[in-house]
């Protein structure tokens, strides 16, 4: 069976939402190696899942044998795009640019291998480049009708509030010169990127046109939603980051696990590596038995792998079994406590007073468990205390080493699903 063209690859995959030239990409693709680019504004010191549609279509291209090359925007990001948003971004200061590439790059080669292709920073051109040259080189072929017709520059115009600073207006141009200076450089011809960037991108193939002669190429996917509207990669209200010390691999298996019935084909599909026919059948186990989650399950194994490892996969499974099934809580940090139970009540309680002999019925009651000791003892004779996971026969004996869930915290739950997160303090 022939090997699929990349292109109808990603296709399937759901990657595609425009292309410049499908038919002239499809062929570029099969007649050799392809040498592409995807762009990163180094904003903060990790990528999160608003990133991974790229780093996957990175990643997809490369194993079908074409070259990637990652840019790091710190030329670009000292000025900050305005695609896709009402706002003019942040401009970060210079050591906190160098600190954010040095994390992206770690992200990055989670995803691709940078030994066969190559991370550059645009600061390392745009930084050199003097006004009066640009305007000759560049801006003599660049249509300023057309620049105004693009909807992110058109959409900031009419907004009396915010407006458009004329550092973002120029930002298209920057980008469309990356293209430009990358097809020179490195043989660079194809661009890929979300669908807001679809007025720099082709800004960018007709640059490639006009100062080089030559045919590149563009290519976008959606932007992506769930099926509730939310915006991809948010969770409560925040990013969901690669980097282990901003998301957890707990926390990011369960944004995975979480996803809804409608999402979960869809994220297989682009956050995977799975074969179509095996997440054909993972689909139709999931079918026979919604309620085990099957779908989700795989989606959050596979997805955690790529990005946390083995090790990562497994303390998030173990941290998932242990938290929503009646063992100990043995073996979980106080970081994943505080993850799983967030939106738990809590109170710090000095150690000292556990070591006085604080009893569980104060425990509950200084935790709000419970309005009074009366209270306390009837809930704890009624076998619903739970302290680590199990169960309190004895609401006047002491709180002891043990009831911990950590040195530093103690997990207490009453009934079904009420909990409250008791941190140990030194005060």
């Amino acid at each position: 069976m022939s090997t699929p063209n990349p292109l109808d690859t990603l296709i399937a995959r759901g990657f595609v939402q425009d292309v410049t030239d499908a038919d002239g990409l499809r062929a570029a693709l099969d007649a050799g190696q392809v040498t592409f680019y995807y762009g990163m504004d180094p904003t903060a010191a990790s990528l999160h899942a608003g990133n991974l549609i790229g780093l996957m279509a990175m990643s997809w291209l490369q194993r079908a044998g074409h070259r990637p090359i990652a840019l790091a925007g710190g030329g670009t990001g000292r000025i900050g795009d305005p695609s896709g948003r009402d706002t003019e971004r942040q401009v970060l200061d210079d050591a906190t640019l160098e600190a954010n590439l040095a994390g992206i790059r770690r992200d990055i080669e989670r995803f691709v291998d940078l030994e066969r292709g190559v991370l550059v920073d645009n600061h390392d051109w745009l930084g050199q480049l003097d006004l009066m040259g640009f305007l000759r080189d560049v801006g003599k072929v660049i249509s300023v009708n057309q620049m105004l017709a693009r909807e992110s520059v058109r959409r900031r115009l009419e907004s009396r509030d915010q407006g458009l600073t004329f550092t973002e207006f120029c930002y298209q141009l920057l980008q469309a010169y990356d293209f430009a200076h990358l097809h020179a450089a490195e043989g660079c011809t194809l661009q890929i990127g979300g669908s807001d960037q679809w007025g720099n991108i082709t800004a960018g193939t007709d640059l490639v046109r006009r100062l080089h002669d030559a045919q590149a190429f563009g290519l976008v996917w959606p932007l992506l939603t769930t099926a509730s509207g939310a915006k991809f990669g948010k969770s409560a209200g925040n990013a969901v980051w690669l980097d282990a010390d901003r998301t957890s691999p707990y926390a990011y298996y369960q944004y995975w696990i979480n996803a809804a019935d409608d999402d979960v084909e869809r994220f297989l599909k682009l956050f995977t590596f799975l074969d179509l026919d095996e997440i054909a059948d993972v689909m139709a186990a999931h079918a026979e038995a919604p309620h085990r989650r099957t779908a989700q399950r795989r989606l959050a194994e596979e997805a955690t792998r790529i990005v946390h490892g083995e090790e990562g996969v497994a303390d998030a499974v173990r941290a998932t079994e242990v938290l929503f099934g009646d063992e100990p809580f043995t073996g979980l940090g106080d970081a994943v406590l505080a993850e799983a139970f967030a939106g738990a009540p809590s109170v710090d309680v000095p150690a000292g007073a556990l070591a006085d002999g604080m009893t569980v019925a104060e425990l509950m009651t200084t935790a709000g468990a419970a309005k009074s000791s009366s209270e306390a003892r009837r809930l704890v004779g009624q076998g619903g205390v739970r302290l680590n996971h199990v169960v309190v026969d004895d609401a006047t004996r002491p709180v002891a080493d043990a009831d911990r869930t950590t040195p530093s915290t103690l997990v207490l739950r009453v009934g079904k699903k009420r909990y409250h997160l008791v941190r140990v303090t030194d005060a």
